[in-house]
């Protein structure tokens, strides 16, 4: 059977009671070895914006602060966040997603051509561009406004045809899941690129893992694997339910995010845990992105995924030390 992740074995796995136990040695990866990497990513994009302001009064109209909105900015979001991340580290990134015919979708198409990544993008009139508009005073966020609605059957059959043709030219698929709708054949594109002999990475949303079935690689964070697992007692307890999900559904390996407890990679060679490399936390938005742009630029570059997992952990311990939906970028990492 073919082994699309380039697995080696790993050190001895290590004790579900020692979640501490450090991760092999960081690999540098030459640039022209990562610029060859061609990763696809898949799933829903959205723009987020940012109104930066200051805040003197209270509303007369009701107990809220009134912002004096000054700045304004836009970045690319979602699955097109987690493109950027991957051509930020020198990665070829194309993007396969749906926008809407509006004034938040053509900045998304502007924002593309900016980025670097190859833009593959259906065209939905009757869809809303998602949004999530956050507003900020000193550096602290004061609100968040979501508007978004679900790309139409017809374009989604047409990107699923789009997969189709584009398969064959990439090393590695990404599929980036916000619950927005784009991925709704994912299941017959995860099947297709497993034909294909392409590694399939899968950032989840949502208790419908069955739709996932067969990824070569899933990467929840802690709330999104208890929503499929229900709470772990312990260690002992997590790497049991972990075991069982994987068999019924076919997994390669799952990559358990922990926030501050750093990240733990469970797959047939055994257990593997990387601590948190933060030096300051300040916005966790998006690290989730950069974790998986991560993971798969390494492996198009040929890592084993160890190497891939120590790298990925430590591009998150950058990112979260950065306002927003941001990336992280080669010098950054591997110096």
């Amino acid at each position: 059977m073919p082994n699309p992740l380039n697995f080696r074995p790993m050190p001895e796995a290590v004790p579900v009671a020692a979640p501490s136990t450090p991760a092999p040695e960081l690999t540098v990866v030459p640039r022209a070895r990562l610029g060859a990497a061609r990763v696809l990513v898949v799933g829903d994009v959205m723009l987020d914006r940012y109104w930066f302001g200051d805040v003197d009064r209270i509303s007369p109209e009701a107990p809220v602060p009134v912002v004096h909105v000054q700045r304004q900015e836009d970045r690319l979001g979602g699955a097109a966040n987690v493109a950027r991340n991957a051509v930020a580290l020198g990665a070829q990134a194309g993007l396969l997603c749906v926008v809407g015919h509006d004034e938040p979708g053509e900045r998304i198409v502007q924002l593309l051509g900016e980025s670097g990544v190859t833009p593959h993008l259906e065209r939905d009139p009757a869809l809303l561009t998602t949004i999530k508009l956050r507003v900020l005073s000193r550096q602290q966020q004061l609100l968040r406004v979501d508007f978004e609605n679900s790309p139409t059957h017809e374009v989604l059959l047409a990107g699923l045809a789009r997969f189709d043709e584009l398969l064959p030219s990439h090393d590695v698929i990404l599929m980036s899941d916000y619950a927005k709708g784009g991925l709704t054949h994912v299941t017959q594109m995860i099947a297709r690129a497993h034909a294909a002999g392409k590694p399939v990475l899968v950032d989840p949303k949502g208790d419908d893992w069955e739709r996932y079935r067969g990824a070569t690689l899933i990467t929840p964070n802690r709330a999104e694997l208890r929503e499929v697992v229900g709470q772990w007692k312990s260690e002992e307890d997590l790497v049991t339910r972990v075991t069982k999900l994987r068999a019924d559904l076919a997994f390669g390996a799952l990559l358990l995010t922990r926030s501050e407890e750093g990240m733990t990679l469970f797959s047939d060679d055994g257990i593997l845990h990387a601590s948190a490399v933060a030096r300051e936390v300040y916005d966790v938005s998006g690290a989730g992105d950069t974790v998986i742009a991560t993971l798969a630029a390494m492996l198009g570059a040929g890592l084993t995924l160890v190497e891939a997992v120590g790298l990925a952990n430590r591009a998150a311990g950058i990112v979260v030390g950065k306002l927003g939906t941001a990336t992280v970028d080669y010098d950054e990492l591997f110096h």
